[in-house]
């Protein structure tokens, strides 16, 4: 039902070409990295590569009539070798110039370029922040509302989006997923002149399915069930958070985002990610610098709980709970120097280095070159 939901959305946008224009919009990244050594990092290895953050996509959009429209986004990813998906199929009723209603797939306002986040050619990195974008979820099937407005020089935007998500999710290589249910999100944006400042809250009701964590729940569980519960995610409160401030003059930038997240109650760690962004503007060249940090490592929760709990069952289960939460863990920093040329119209080069360290496990340092190339048309 929802992907029947989905195909109808675009299948309107289509049919309203007897009556309007269909519009035909598109973008690739053609993106390549190679680390050093027998560095790992973003799914990059020691072998140039193109399929970790390239994609080609396309984007139909058409009026149904004065107020309604219809908008369908084909992806297709070389980290999932180019199979066409849908990421995007709602559609949007304008009922005023301010206020619009959108429902069915559409992307999550959680960060400052959420809505363009696939298009590479709308920033000046390569990738946008690992630390900080790099979430479970993206999208998410439900309604959003935007309003947008000013006063004197003052802009401001805020959405609600609500629905769920079950996006696919791995720990330890092995794959999973997340369901969301009841997950809503509010985002205020607001600028000012050369400023913009951004602030986003969201929560929902999460279950975690990861394949790599079975067999420790199971054990746990055949220890005390009623602990299994507590420990586990299954409808657990999730709660993200983010703050996003910039200054832009147009010959140079800075910004930055903070988020956080965090699931009630659960093995799950709590996660906060920042980074800060700088660049200066020379003609067609735009170099710039980015760190990032990334901190989600913490005291081992559920301990006290096991604390009555008879020897060798006592070390067992604790063993387990410090487990489930160790594979959570990570702390570490993130430097990026990188320039972006805009070689021709809709078109930019962009190159960068990148270096990690881990605060964790020093194995896991690595360094990364990439190159891209970013278009629309």
């Amino acid at each position: 039902m929802r992907k029947l939901f989905l195909l109808s959305a675009v299948a309107l946008a289509v049919s309203s070409g007897a009556q309007a224009e269909v519009r035909i919009n598109g973008f690739a990244n053609l993106v390549t990295g190679i680390t050093s050594n027998d560095d790992t990092l973003y799914g990059y290895d020691d072998d140039f590569s193109f399929d970790q953050q390239s994609l080609f996509a396309i984007q139909l959009s058409g009026d149904v009539n004065e107020k309604l429209t219809a908008t369908g986004q084909l992806v297709a990813r070389g980290e999932n070798d180019y199979e066409v998906d849908f990421e995007w199929a709602y559609m949007t009723y304008a009922h005023t110039d301010n206020l619009s209603i959108s429902a069915g797939r559409l992307r999550v306002p959680l960060f400052r370029y959420s809505a363009s986040l696939d298009v590479g050619y709308s920033y000046h990195w390569v990738a946008p922040p690992q630390s900080v974008y790099g979430v479970v979820f993206n999208n998410i099937d439900g309604v959003r509302v935007d309003y947008n407005n000013f006063k004197g020089d003052l802009e401001y935007n805020f959405q609600f989006a609500y629905g769920n998500i079950n996006p696919a999710f791995s720990v330890g290589g092995l794959p999973g997923n997340v369901e969301g249910n009841n997950a809503a999100t509010a985002t205020l944006e607001v600028a000012y002149g050369n400023f913009k400042a951004r602030g986003v809250l969201g929560r929902g009701d999460f279950t975690f399915n990861l394949d790599a964590l079975s067999p420790a729940l199971s054990g746990l569980n055949q220890i005390d069930p009623a602990l299994t519960d507590l420990v586990d995610v299954r409808d657990d409160t999730g709660v993200f958070t983010g703050l996003g401030l910039e200054y832009d003059n147009f010959d140079w930038f800075i910004s930055g985002e903070i988020t956080e997240i965090t699931v009630d109650d659960s093995y799950y760690v709590d996660r906060v990610n920042y980074y800060v962004t700088a660049g200066v503007r020379l003609d067609k060249f735009t170099p710039f610098v980015t760190a990032e940090w990334t901190d989600a490592e913490d005291d081992i929760k559920f301990l006290d709980e096991v604390t009555n709990f008879p020897e060798p069952i006592r070390t067992q289960a604790a063993t387990i709970i410090t487990g489930l939460q160790q594979a959570f863990f990570d702390k570490g920093n993130t430097y990026s120097l990188g320039v972006r040329y805009d070689w021709d119209t809709n078109v930019a080069l962009k190159a960068d280095v990148t270096k990690y360290d881990s605060d964790l496990n020093d194995a896991d340092d690595a360094s990364l070159v990439r190159f891209a190339v970013n278009y629309v048309f």
